[in-house]
């Protein structure tokens, strides 16, 4: 039996039966803090109307007007951070702004409540303060997505750690996940010669690793490993290899509490006989807030450590393909702009990417400011790393494709995903460009496009020379 607090944590946050309450009480609060009482007797005990007063409407009004200006507060707060500021780099949508104005509506209807006295009427303004806080808080996490439960919310680091063995290919006993000294050894590695066993597990393991920058002095996170269940067995065949870039802000664990990965990448291997890629979601911004656009500079050498140290952590450790054609990537966000400046920009290490609302160039708050903190303040420099002056630069890519995706409310990037497209299709790239229904810069949309896109970039990393078919 669960504990009340586990159930409490894993509970989920963005179901009708939690949301629809929490809007009622929220929207009765408000109301009985705003209206005057009425009263059944005169301050004398004498029989009164029991409409109220002038003076009564009057208080009503203040405590409206209160309301009204805190929810302008917030509607000034959303544009002065999210517009003007670019704090998030993406817009702020006008589900999240409508929400952000009933929490300042919320707490400005309080504040006067309290000011205005009356014993009950201040008790239902201290009780309306979280409730403005918390409602609005759920609402915007059902327009993102972001938090399904308490859980995701708090945890930094929910998988537990694999034991993969001594950073020397050393084969890790107790993961019993194919961990290898080279990259394809094993008489199991030829193409389509592999069966799985009895043994093997249902099941995919999603557990963390410490990958270190060796050559990058790169700072990373601990990265979050996929292993199919393919890769559980005693002689895993070579499998391909999908790297995953969370967005910013954000951390590695993020495309699978939050993206779906594990949940696709099991389906997927259920209908291929225990393969799919092993997926390494690597960390490429250090900490949650920190936007290294990918390149090597005085920010930290994050392109180094993706496409170098990352890479041969990963041929060390896992038996997998080194063909370049059995090597992939995902991404969101700013994860997904650094996917495709990878892609572009190192076909000879991949031929594959999934990129989920990217931007047509990396970027922090602004042009300028993007130069001078990673191009050494040269603009030239900072437009040469965009995914469409890479791909211009380096075609033709041959065995090389792409999809892009971005939720079909997010005209930012939408536009953004058929511009790269275009790019893409000029330099020779296998070109897929579509968007997720009713969604926007969104973890919905993340969910969407794993679930309906990774399927068929798993279906070309398996492809690749000396990786068995399932």
């Amino acid at each position: 039996m669960t504990d009340p607090f586990h159930w409490v944590m894993g509970t989920r946050l963005q179901v009708l039966t939690k949301l629809v309450p929490a809007d009622v009480v929220f929207v009765v609060l408000v109301l009985l803090v705003t209206l005057p009482a009425f009263r059944s007797t005169g301050r004398d005990g004498g029989p009164r109307s029991r409409w109220p007063d002038r003076a009564a409407w009057r208080r009503t009004g203040i405590r409206a007007l209160g309301a009204v200006g805190g929810g302008l507060v917030g509607l000034l707060a959303c544009w002065v951070v999210g517009d003007l500021l670019n704090a998030f780099d993406v817009r702020l949508t006008d589900v999240t702004r409508m929400w952000v104005a009933f929490a300042f509506a919320g707490l400005g209807l309080a504040a006067v409540g309290l000011v205005q006295g009356g014993r009950v009427r201040r008790v239902l303004a201290v009780v309306l303060v979280p409730l403005a806080l918390l409602v609005p808080a759920l609402g915007v996490n059902v327009d993102y997505a972001a938090y399904p439960t308490l859980n995701a919310l708090v945890q930094t680091d929910p998988f537990p750690a694999l034991d993969l063995g001594a950073e020397t290919g050393a084969v890790g006993a107790a993961a019993g996940a194919g961990a290898a000294g080279s990259a394809g050894a094993g008489a199991a590695g030829a193409a389509g010669a592999w069966a799985p066993p009895a043994t093997m597990p249902a099941t995919g393991l999603v557990g963390t690793v410490r990958l270190p920058g060796r050559e990058s002095g790169f700072p990373a996170r601990p990265a979050v490993v996929y292993l199919p269940p393919a890769a559980r067995t005693a002689d895993p065949p070579p499998l391909p290899v999908i790297v995953s870039l969370s967005g910013q802000p954000g951390s590695p664990s993020d495309m699978f509490t939050v993206g779906g990965l594990a949940t696709t990448l099991d389906a997927y291997a259920a209908a291929h006989h225990g393969i799919a890629p092993i997926v390494v979601s690597a960390d490429q911004l250090a900490v949650p807030g920190h936007n290294t656009m990918c390149v090597d500079s005085t920010i930290g050498n994050a392109a180094t450590y993706i496409t170098r140290d990352v890479p041969d952590w990963i041929t060390s450790h896992l038996r997998v393909t080194t063909d370049r054609r059995g090597w992939g990537l995902v991404g969101f966000s700013q994860g997904a702009t650094c996917a495709m400046q990878f892609l572009a920009g190192h076909p000879d290490q991949f031929s594959a990417a999934l990129a989920i609302s990217s931007e047509p160039q990396p970027i922090d708050r602004s042009p300028q400011n993007s130069a001078d903190e990673a191009f050494g303040g040269s603009l030239s420099r900072w437009r040469a790393a965009a995914p469409g002056a890479l791909m211009a630069a380096n075609r033709p890519y041959p065995d090389t494709s792409v999809w892009l995706t971005a939720g079909s409310t997010d005209g930012e990037f939408v536009r953004s995903a058929q511009h790269l497209g275009s790019a893409a299709r000029a330099a020779g790239i296998r070109t897929t460009v579509a968007s997720a229904p009713g969604s926007g810069h969104d973890w919905n949309t993340v969910q969407w496009s794993v679930s309906n896109e990774l399927p068929h970039e798993a279906d070309v990393l398996l492809t690749a020379p000396g990786v068995v078919h399932g």
